[in-house]
């Protein structure tokens, strides 16, 4: 390495010009030091950022690769191989990030702690000694003034050894200043040189040890893994390809196919009209009164469903029940100066809709379609496969479907013929089909013409509605409890919770063993509402606690229903449609043989029902605990009484035997009335004595014979 030029130290005393200016170049050659190394050093501290970035991200992919299994994407299936290939991934790509973890350390030691060094201590140094020297500098130059101003006429020895002092104290200062300068000076240029290349070679290293590192790891069973993953990836881009291709292929077939369909009302040389449909779905107006001759019309999706004439919005999750058409009357109407405009009328004539179609062809199918569907369903042969047919649409437009691909399947228009429906097809259960349910028939489920109840009608009522009862007479509740003898539970009890529920129905059913009748009373109601239009629910407040169960209206806060929770005797929530849940009650009052009755109840809440059911499970079970601990506490008072009790008795027998001493000892002093007392006076005893002494004698002899 070439020589490296010095500033001269020996000649500092002197303090020359030439030393100044050669001081004044050396001063600028470390201010360009400074700046290039200020410069160099954003660098590296940027590569430095850049590999800690990259060590995180790596780090944060390998974590996102082990959670892809924990996903669940609404179209994507369990895919096994890509789980496995990711997680193999995983595993390399976070030994990468243990790689580069390393090399961020390894920078951190090796090119950042020495350029950092370099600047603020070498530099730093620099500045500091270069701020004292100017210091020293203009102190001794105010000394050798002050000095020379020395008076040559009136000497004063004080002034003049202050002065001289002075001098000598700064020159030193002086010399002493500018020989550490120029020294830190000097060796600047060596340290430049070395925290020039220290942190490139220690940059370089790092590299190095890394790649090495990573040569290691990355194994022979890697580079083929990764040689059949890119296989892979390539017969995917194929497929894709091919798929691409067939897809603009289809399209252009659809545009082509599709270009007369385009407009709202077609040629019908062209595009003629199809009389045999049993299935239509698309678009329609539908007509809705706003007042007494004004109305409004919405643009809604409509599609027919076994017997029924569905609609749906678009954002709704399924369609919901328009009008049943079973043995409907449609035709061609003129509204409101509309084309294309046609009515809909139910059976008994109360129900009609007036819709309009995008065109003639289209209102003529849909015309012809609801007329084969009534035809077909009033000319079946079996009645029971129109109940099962109706009540199974009826569900499939109340019960939202689970998922996407099951709720766009019932859109599609069937291949395979309806199978015949028999007895069991009635039995379809709300929620999936159970063995034990299709092993049971209805009768065994519910009570043979049981009608339902829609509204909520308080129990009390019910059963005494016709009876015309003075307030002094009272009333029985069917549940056990007397109508106003009882008070409402006590505001502290353990459990308090409030769920928003509407009211679906109720009847009565006779099996409790199983939930299967819960779900059998859904399907019934369910298609009972379907069938005769009831969408009306009266929503509830329904208030659970450790003692019964409330139905409160949420306007008054007045308590609709009551329900003591010993009466609860089952409670299960839908299968399929977690909103919808049901219990089941068992009554005290009878019918007409005096037998208990058991009531289904069936509701649809905002909540999971599933939650609500917990809710009753947990509140029996802290009433039966609380039934338990009063048990035990009425047992344990029971004992308290009894050995107070035999304590009583021990103490009154003890006084017993205390009055027969006395009274013995009294009779003995009585046996003798000659006789004087110890002080000269004679006992004498008086008829009540001789009769508690006849009694005390009676009470021990009756005694022994006990004994």
């Amino acid at each position: 390495m070439p020589g490296i030029d010095k500033l001269p130290i020996e000649e500092t005393l002197e303090d020359s010009p030439q030393t100044r200016s050669l001081l004044g170049v050396f001063e600028e050659d470390t201010a360009a030091i400074s700046s290039y190394f200020s410069q160099l050093f954003k660098a590296m501290q940027r590569i430095y950022d850049a590999q800690n970035e990259l060590s995180a991200a790596t780090h944060l992919t390998s974590k996102l690769l082990k959670d892809y299994e924990k996903q669940r994407f609404p179209l994507g299936g369990d895919d096994e191989v890509m789980s496995s290939t990711l997680q193999q991934f995983a595993k390399v790509i976070d030994e990468l990030s243990s790689c580069h973890a390393v090399l961020s350390t390894q920078l951190a030691d090796a090119m950042m702690f020495p350029i950092t060094q370099f600047q603020e201590r070498d530099l730093r140094e620099i500045v500091i000694l270069k701020e004292v020297f100017q210091f020293a500098s203009d102190d001794h130059d105010a000394a050798v003034n002050r000095y020379s101003r020395l008076s040559k006429r009136k000497e004063n020895e004080k002034v003049k050894n202050e002065v001289m002092e002075d001098v000598y104290t700064s020159r030193k200062k002086q010399h002493e200043t500018i020989m550490h300068y120029l020294a830190s000076l000097n060796m600047l240029q060596y340290k430049k040189k070395i925290a020039l290349l220290e942190p490139l070679l220690g940059y370089m290293q790092a590299q190095i040890s890394f790649f090495k590192l990573g040569s290691e790891n990355l194994t022979q069973q890697w580079e083929e893994f990764l040689t059949n993953i890119g296989t892979s990836v390539q017969n995917v881009r194929r497929e894709m390809d091919s798929d691409a291709e067939a897809t603009e292929q289809t399209i252009q077939d659809l545009k082509a196919a599709s270009d007369p369909l385009y407009m709202p009302d077609p040629d019908p040389s062209k595009v003629p009209v199809n009389r045999n449909l049993t299935r239509k779905a698309g678009y329609l107006n539908t007509r809705n009164k706003t007042g007494l001759v004004s109305s409004t019309w919405e643009r809604q999706y409509f599609f027919t469903q076994g017997g029924n004439l569905m609609s749906q919005s678009r954002g709704d999750v399924a369609g919901g029940l328009v009008m049943d058409i079973d043995n409907c009357s449609v035709m061609a109407v003129d509204c409101e100066d509309r084309r294309f405009c046609f009515q809909i009328t139910a059976f008994d004539g109360k129900k009609a809709a007036i819709l309009q179609a995008e065109s003639r062809k289209d209102c003529e199918e849909w015309i012809a379609t609801i007329n084969n569907i009534s035809k077909r369903i009033y000319l079946s042969e079996n009645p029971e496969e129109i109940a099962a047919r109706v009540n199974q649409s009826a569900l499939e437009a109340v019960t939202p479907s689970p998922s996407f691909q099951q709720r766009h399947e019932s859109f599609r228009p069937s291949t395979q013929g309806r199978p015949k429906a028999g007895r069991s097809g009635s039995q379809c259960s709300a929620g999936s089909e159970s063995p034990a349910l299709s092993s049971l028939s209805l009768d065994s489920l519910v009570a043979p013409d049981t009608p339902i109840q829609f509204d909520i009608i308080s129990p009390v009522s019910e059963e005494h509605s016709g009876q015309a009862k003075s307030s002094s007479q009272g009333r029985t509740n069917p549940f056990g409890e007397s109508g106003g003898s009882k008070s409402e539970e006590s505001e502290d009890s353990i459990l308090h919770q409030l769920f928003i529920v509407r009211f679906l129905g109720s009847m009565e059913v006779k099996a409790t063993e199983n939930a299967d009748v819960i779900y059998e009373t859904m399907r019934q109601i369910l298609a009972a509402r379907a069938i005769h239009n009831i969408f009306r629910m009266t929503e509830s407040h329904l208030l659970v606690t450790c003692e019964c169960l409330k139905l409160i209206d949420p306007q008054t806060q007045v308590t609709r229903l009551r329900f003591p929770l010993s009466s609860v005797v089952l409670c299960a929530s839908h299968q399929e449609n977690k909103r919808l849940f049901g219990f089941v009650l068992k009554t005290a009052g009878g019918r007409v043989d005096g037998r208990p009755v058991t009531v289904c109840y069936v509701f649809e809440s905002n909540n999971d029902g599933e939650k609500i059911c917990d809710s009753v499970g947990l509140a029996k079970q802290i009433a039966l605990h609380s039934e338990m601990d009063r048990k035990a506490t009425r047992k344990q008072r029971e004992l308290d009484k009894a050995k107070e009790k035999q304590q009583e008795e021990l103490h009154k027998q003890k006084q017993i035997e205390k009055d027969l001493e006395e009274q013995s000892r009294l009779i003995a002093a009585s046996s003798r009335p000659g006789q004087p007392a110890a002080d000269g006076q004679f006992l004498v005893l008086s008829n009540s004595q001789s009769e508690d002494s006849d009694a005390g004698e009676e009470g021990q002899k009756k005694g022994e014979s006990e004994a």
